[in-house]
Parts: C-alpha cells; sequence; structure tokens
C-alpha cells in the first residue's frame, strides 16, 4: 500500500517548460531535493507534462500540473496562484520555458516570438514568482535560464542570442529589487545538451544529433559535453541554503569552451 506523499517540509518549486529536456531534469532534482513540484508547460505537451508528473510522485513527492504559455500575463499570474492554492507556497521559482531558432540574421523573421517566450516570459516569471515571495515574507529562490548565447554572439543564432542576454539583465535587476526580501535571482547558462531541442537545432544545421555532439566535444576542454541533468545540480545549489550569498549571477557552464 503506498501512501498519498505530504507536504515538503522543504517547500513548494515551480519549473516552466517542464515537460521535457532540462526543465524535466531540473523538475526531477528538485523532487529528489525534497520540494513539492508544479510543473508547467504548453497544453501541447500535456501528455509529457504527466509523465514528469508520474515520475515526480514516484521519487516521493507532490506534483501538480498547470498547463499556459509564459508569455501570456494572466497564464503566469494563474500558474502562481493555482499552485499556491494546490501545494501551499512558492518557495523556488525556475523560469525555464523557452524556444530556439537557427537561422541566418538576414532570413529571420520570428524575433517578436523569441522576445515574446523567452524575454517577456521570463520577466512575468520573475514578476509574479517574486511579488508571491515577498507577499510570503521568507525569502526564496528564482531561477532563469539564459545561454551561452548570452555571452558571446554565434553566427545563425541572433534572434536568440538576443533574448538570452536579455535574460542576463534582468536576472541582475530582479537580484537587486528583491535582494532586501531574502529572495535571490540566478540563472543559469549552458552550451548545447542534450535535449529535443538541441535535436531540433542539429537537425536546422543538416546535421544527425550524435554527429552535433561529436563537433561540440572537439571545442570543449573537458572529455564530454554536459547534460539535463549537470544543469538540474546547479539549480539545486541556486535554490540552497548555503547560496545565500549567491545573486544576480549567469553561471556559465561550457566546459571550458
Amino acid at each position: 500500500m503506498s501512501l498519498k506523499p505530504t507536504a515538503s517540509e522543504k517547500g513548494v518549486a515551480i519549473v516552466t517548460g517542464a515537460a521535457q529536456g532540462i526543465g524535466k531534469a531540473v523538475a526531477l532534482g528538485l523532487a529528489r531535493d525534497g520540494y513539492d513540484i508544479s510543473l508547467n508547460d504548453i497544453p501541447s505537451q500535456l501528455d509529457l507534462l504527466n509523465q514528469a508528473k508520474i515520475e515526480v510522485e514516484g521519487i516521493g513527492r507532490r506534483a501538480l500540473m498547470v498547463t499556459g504559455d509564459v508569455s501570456v500575463e494572466k497564464d503566469v499570474e494563474s500558474l502562481v496562484e493555482d499552485t499556491v492554492k494546490e501545494l501551499g507556497s512558492v518557495d523556488v521559482f525556475v523560469a525555464n520555458a523557452g524556444v530556439c531558432l537557427a537561422k541566418s540574421f538576414l532570413e529571420t523573421e520570428e524575433l517578436d516570438r523569441l522576445l515574446s517566450i523567452n524575454v517577456r516570459g521570463t520577466f512575468l516569471c520573475y514578476k509574479y514568482a517574486g511579488k508571491q515571495m515577498i507577499q510570503q515574507g521568507r525569502g526564496g529562490r528564482i531561477v532563469g535560464a539564459t545561454s551561452g548565447c548570452g555571452f558571446s554572439g554565434v553566427p545563425y543564432l541572433a534572434a536568440y542570442g538576443a533574448t538570452k542576454w536579455a535574460i542576463r539583465g534582468l536576472t541582475a535587476t530582479a537580484a537587486l529589487e528583491f535582494g532586501p526580501h531574502g529572495i535571490t535571482v540566478n540563472a543559469y547558462a549552458p552550451s548545447a545538451v542534450p535535449t529535443g531541442l538541441t535535436e531540433k537545432l542539429a537537425a536546422s544545421f543538416g546535421m544527425e544529433h550524435k554527429a552535433f555532439f561529436e563537433q561540440e566535444k572537439s571545442s570543449i576542454a573537458v572529455p564530454q559535453p554536459g547534460s539535463a541533468e549537470d544543469v538540474a545540480a546547479l539549480v539545486s545549489y541556486f535554490v540552497s541554503k548555503e547560496a545565500h550569498f549567491t545573486t544576480g549571477q549567469s553561471i556559465l557552464m561550457d566546459g571550458g569552451r
């Protein structure tokens, strides 16, 4: 007979873009750390999101699914409200959701879409996470998703890179404004790690996923490329008590590239 999970002493974490890839790895990592998890993704990812929910519950933690689009303010507001209503609080918010596009600068026509999801979406997540954590009055941890492309230009990734540079600015500023309330704000900045997103990215360059990462290996200092689980491990540090003095940072994870 399995027992129904009880409320976590660690608290509750929201993870956006949690149906697969880095978002799912982060959600499972935080569940193993002892957090109950509110899983968010767009409605078309519902089946994958449900699988992530089953895996979180398999770890022994409570899980909630809330579908919605992070670029829509009401959806983000509802995500926070529904999480508090069902799970009790928001102690960690990981604004992971984002989209990538590989096109030449002159052929790119989707800039507004990328800005809407990656920049506006992150801004809204930080905004409503901050409001809730300030209201709760006991601090919190907010984590965003930038990229190696947010530190240097990369051909064919102008629009994507621009959004990731912007997220670094949002992270640094939110950290200054939320810091007096005991809330830290940081971001992870990985180079490519094997996920569904990088599989599509490789295809856009006319490459197989495996060949893409063989090429990646030639440009890093360490023997193997990183993984979604490596990113999740950094998030576990960001949300820990020991990270109380780490804020406003975008940590580059690129194998020494």
